[in-house]
């Protein structure tokens, strides 16, 4: 099979077959589909969502990060869910049972934030509580930017929202900030796993799981997260997602990441962080969040014990129910 960004038939997009989903552990949920523009192709792109609980319900929206999909909240979804809450989880687009265009270059920062916010408006998703993690703070909190009407309530957890500014030295482990006018400092961490998205022939998900948790995971649980990615055509935008990873404050994610500061610096409704201890990318975000935005002032933040980047998997059913209590004493 050719690369996909090689030769003329290529196609603009592929979809993972669903026998690739089946047998999945503790991951019962029926799938949803919406359709998205697709900017590079007459086709839309279909989203991939998991809808359960009440559908008159609040919505609790969450928005997975790299290399994950929504298979990472199956933990929360049911608490919400028996909670009286809508959960929804999307699948990004290139992730999960979501299309997967098989361009590197069509997954930009931008279009990114257009899908998420494409599916919440034609789904009609008001009064949402957003749970973001990884990407899925930029991503949410890029939709949110853009629909604030729609937002309720924000719980950041083990996110970030880099614009490489100079006043970010020191506050962050993984640096990421500008040195002089025109010099920067990253960190060599960072710069590997750019590369390695890109460089690495065997490039996979299941390595990254257990690594970034603090309790591990099963094999099986381990596996589901290559489920998607069946063959390097579906695997361009789980590849690109590092690379668009602002270093520098000339890069055009961080210009997307001051306009979502910009709105963040005003929102005033009820902003929780809620991270693991033991992520050292992601290390710093959390005080960041709470000095900038009004609605953290207050608020129960809590940092969750023996838990890594992907503390849906560590303390998944406990951190849902910490946000159902939240969401109810802020309602």
């Amino acid at each position: 099979m050719p690369h996909p960004t090689q030769g003329p038939d290529i196609p603009a997009a592929v979809r993972t077959d669903d026998r690739h989903f089946n047998n999945l552990p503790d991951f019962p949920f029926q799938p949803h589909y919406v359709d998205v523009t697709n900017p590079y192709d007459s086709e839309p792109l279909r989203l991939h969502y998991i809808d359960e609980g009440p559908k008159d319900a609040p919505v609790v929206l969450m928005v997975h990060g790299e290399p994950a999909w929504s298979f990472l909240y199956r933990k929360l979804i049911p608490v919400f869910a028996e909670a009286g809450l809508r959960a929804i989880a999307v699948d990004q687009i290139g992730f999960g049972r979501s299309d997967k265009p098989t361009r590197a270059s069509h997954y930009s920062f931008a279009n990114h934030i257009e899908w998420i916010r494409q599916a919440v408006v034609a789904l009609d998703l008001q009064d949402i509580t957003l749970v973001c993690q990884d990407w899925g703070g930029p991503v949410g909190m890029g939709v949110f930017a853009q629909e604030p009407q729609r937002f309720s309530r924000i719980c950041a957890g083990n996110t970030m929202l880099h614009t490489a500014e100079a006043e970010l030295a020191g506050r962050i482990e993984w640096a990421a900030h500008a040195e002089g006018d025109l010099d920067a400092r990253v960190s060599t961490f960072l710069l590997d796993w750019r590369q390695a998205s890109t460089r690495d022939p065997n490039f996979e998900a299941s390595p990254s799981i257990p690594f970034a948790t603090a309790r591990g995971v099963s094999d099986a649980v381990a596996t589901a997260y290559d489920a998607p990615f069946p063959s390097e055509w579906h695997k361009a935008g789980m590849r690109q997602y590092p690379v668009l990873i602002p270093v520098t404050p000339t890069d055009e994610g961080a210009a997307i990441n001051r306009a979502t500061w910009d709105a963040l610096r005003s929102f005033d409704r009820p902003f929780l962080t809620l991270f693991g201890d033991s992520d050292p990318p992601t290390r710093g975000w959390d005080e960041i969040f709470r000095e900038r935005i009004p609605g953290a002032n207050g608020q129960p933040h809590q940092t969750l014990e023996r838990a890594g980047h992907f503390w849906q998997e560590d303390c998944g059913a406990e951190a849902a129910a910490i946000i159902v209590n939240w969401i109810r004493a802020t309602s």
